[in-house]
């Protein structure tokens, strides 16, 4: 017996995808190649971004067990000794605080502690830590957040920060708070990175 398949004729028989349409030529093609390369640039970057937005945001969420574990005000530090004495340390002598047991830290200290202490305080992973903290404070949440890489700024957004911790009526509850908050901007900032790759017109409305 001889078996015989039959295939209906408003059936397509071939299965290959679709051609993609042919490449252009000339400036043309130039610049689609041109446009395929600034995409896949963006995306890279995009990428980038968003893991250092989510290191910065453990970062943030240490900071704030630290506080949680001990707060201070007018000092960066608070340590034990060789004699078992608490000792406070301002920024100026903070790199004595190395290695040895901490009992608490203010607002900007709890960010140094927690990216590795303070022969970390001039890192990028603080300073970028800190402008999420800044944000967190002085900007609409749910905004952008202002990077701002300049010297001078960011030392002014260091002394509001401090200013804001050493207020006679803070709470550490009001400390562990903003560094909450932080927490939550790093993310949006994430969520907002990752909309304008999928939309770049977002990055240039500032959106």
């Amino acid at each position: 017996m001889t078996l015989e398949f039959r295939v209906q004729h408003d059936v397509a028989t071939d299965a290959s995808p679709f051609p993609s349409p042919p490449a252009r030529r000339g400036i043309r093609g130039l610049l689609d190649r041109y446009a395929v390369h600034r995409a896949a640039v963006r995306t890279r970057r995009a990428t980038a971004r968003v893991e250092e937005l989510h290191e910065l945001e453990a970062l943030l969420s240490s900071a704030r067990a630290v506080i949680e574990r001990g707060w201070i005000q007018h000092a960066w530090f608070a340590y034990l000794d060789d004699h078992g004495r608490v000792r406070k340390a301002s920024s100026a002598s903070a790199v004595g605080v190395q290695g040895r047991p901490l009992v608490g830290a203010c607002l900007v200290g709890s960010v140094v502690y927690a990216a590795g202490g303070p022969t970390a305080v001039h890192s990028q992973r603080v300073q970028r830590a800190l402008d999420l903290v800044w944000n967190a404070l002085a900007v609409e949440e749910g905004s952008p957040v202002l990077w701002c890489p300049a010297p001078d700024v960011r030392m002014a957004r260091v002394r509001d920060l401090t200013s804001w911790n050493d207020r006679a009526s803070r709470t550490s509850a009001e400390v562990a708070g903003l560094l909450l908050t932080a927490e939550r901007v790093a993310v949006h900032e994430s969520a907002r990175v990752q909309a304008t790759v999928r939309d770049p017109g977002l990055a240039r409305s500032g959106a």
